[in-house]
């Protein structure tokens, strides 16, 4: 075994050790294919008012543009999913992926304790490591590498452990063994589509941030357009509908991350409570989770909006 396949070896063994729930490595190189389905979407003004997705586009593309002569991609996915979660029709919902710790703090952490293990036992190394957090394509990494496929709502699925990961990568001037991309096992299955109350996912492939829930509920700064309102299903932050119905999210291992999930208590939370929390209250309750990112004027803002088109539809 020469030493690429050997570090390689190692690399992955170590990924696995720290908690990651796979690890995948391709080669640094540009991203022509993924540039061009970008630069479509944005044309397409699919991505709403997020104006910074047309920010450092080279950047985005092309890996030596983050890192100098860098030679490799290192993917981790890592397990998020905290088990079925019933829900009360007229009850706050918020995505799973916030009910817990901020998984940025988590990656990272993660991310960093691989990085330092390379640069120690294997070799010093030049490179950075991201969780979301850089003009990273993170999905077409981590799909390059191996780590899943590209469903039809745009979520990376994986065999093992369906699509409720988070996805962290290493890019360093190491040379590696690089994995090869798997096929697609979507075939002609169509329950994502079919299921999103906005039809946000009416091009499979191709999000319209427009018409998308955790969107709308998140990133959005403006009152959110009637149409998705009427159609929000108690979501007031994130959405997980096109994963919920996925036939590869039916049967799959619960989190062994114990940050992740530990905030279920936040599902108890009425619209009422809301309404009647200060600022101070939020940042207390919320504090550490995801959920901080949208702000309490956003989260009141959109609860608000939802219980006023209830009571006008009751009416």
């Amino acid at each position: 075994m020469d030493d690429r396949a050997k570090n390689t070896e190692i690399i992955k063994a170590e990924a696995l050790r720290l908690g990651f729930s796979a690890c995948g490595i391709s080669l640094a190189e540009k991203l022509d294919k993924e540039a061009q389905h970008l630069s479509d979407w944005l044309q397409e003004g699919k991505n709403a008012d997020m104006d910074y997705m047309q920010n450092n586009f080279d950047k985005r593309i092309n890996p030596k543009e983050l890192v100098p002569n860098s030679k490799t991609v290192i993917s981790v996915i890592l397990n998020y999913f905290p088990g079925e979660i019933p829900h009360q029709k007229g009850k706050a919902r918020i995505s799973k992926y916030a009910l817990g710790r901020d998984y940025h703090k988590v990656m990272k952490k993660k991310l960093k304790q691989l990085f330092q293990f390379i640069n120690d036992e294997i070799q010093p190394i030049q490179g950075r490591f991201f969780t979301d957090s850089a003009p990273v394509m993170d999905k077409a990494w981590a799909e390059k590498s191996g780590l899943g496929w590209r469903g039809k709502n745009g979520n990376l699925i994986n065999k093992t452990i369906g699509s409720f990961f988070f996805i962290g990568e290493i890019i360093i001037d190491l040379d590696l063994i690089p994995d090869k991309a798997i096929n697609a096992y979507c075939g002609n299955c169509t329950d994502c589509i079919d299921a999103c109350p906005t039809d946000a996912l009416h091009i499979p492939y191709k999000l319209d941030a427009n018409l998308c829930i955790s969107y709308h509920t998140i990133e959005n700064k403006d009152l959110i357009p009637e149409n998705i309102i009427k159609n929000i299903e108690d979501n007031i932050f994130g959405c997980d509908i096109c994963q919920d119905v996925c036939p590869w999210n039916q049967k799959i291992p619960l989190t062994q991350i114990k940050d992740f999930g530990s905030r279920l208590d936040l599902l108890k939370l009425e619209y009422n409570d809301y309404l009647n929390m200060d600022e101070d209250s939020f940042n207390k309750i919320f504090e550490g989770t995801p959920v901080r990112r949208a702000g309490y004027h956003k989260i009141k803002q959109s609860v608000q909006q939802i219980i006023s088109y209830q009571n006008e539809s009751i009416s």
